[in-house]
């Protein structure tokens, strides 16, 4: 069982998870300049994470049924974020505060121990996807994706994996077909 899959299930178990919100499709969670700490449970659903550069749209990860969420760089350093968080269907949440979640982790030391282990596999999966983008095939990189998650092909629209991918629609709908 993936890490994250523990540590939520433990939260599930612990029953803290009180607070829900629904989003629309193409609402967002969370706005470019925000600081938003919360951590966000995804029930059903799908959310990209990305920021904008120049009205061009740059995909640093996705979130979907089962996945957790957060702006992680406002959320670990309590400040601003240009990350925003968008609904790509209707989305629904359960979500804890910072400070709950970190009562949450102060109730057991496995719970921290989980929750290290998981931003430990955060840092050595956006290393690998940079390495990735920047060493790799169009090809090379549509099927590193594939093998390290498959599922994120049966929930995410192909428009947007090709921009989380660094390549145009037309190019991953070529190397599918192939």
């Amino acid at each position: 069982m993936k890490t994250y899959q523990l540590l939520r299930d433990h939260i599930y178990k612990e029953g803290i998870l009180t607070k829900q919100k629904s989003f629309k499709r193409d609402e967002f969670l969370k706005v470019q300049g925000t600081r938003d700490t919360n951590i966000y449970f995804i029930t059903s659903g799908s959310v990209k994470v990305f920021f904008t550069n120049k009205e061009e749209e740059h995909i640093l990860y996705f979130g979907y049924k089962s996945s957790i969420i957060t702006a992680i760089d406002s959320f670990l350093s309590n400040t601003n974020s240009e990350l925003e968080i968008k609904a790509l269907k209707k989305t629904t949440v359960f979500y804890l505060t910072k400070e709950e979640f970190n009562n949450f982790l102060d109730r057991n030391p496995e719970y921290l121990k989980l929750w290290n282990e998981i931003l430990q596999e955060i840092i050595l999966y956006q290393f690998e996807r940079e390495k990735d983008l920047l060493l790799t095939s169009p090809e090379e990189r549509y099927y590193k994706a594939l093998e390290r998650n498959p599922e994120l092909f049966q929930e995410i629209p192909h428009k947007h994996i090709a921009n989380y991918l660094r390549m145009a629609s037309e190019t991953l709908s070529r190397i599918k077909k192939s």
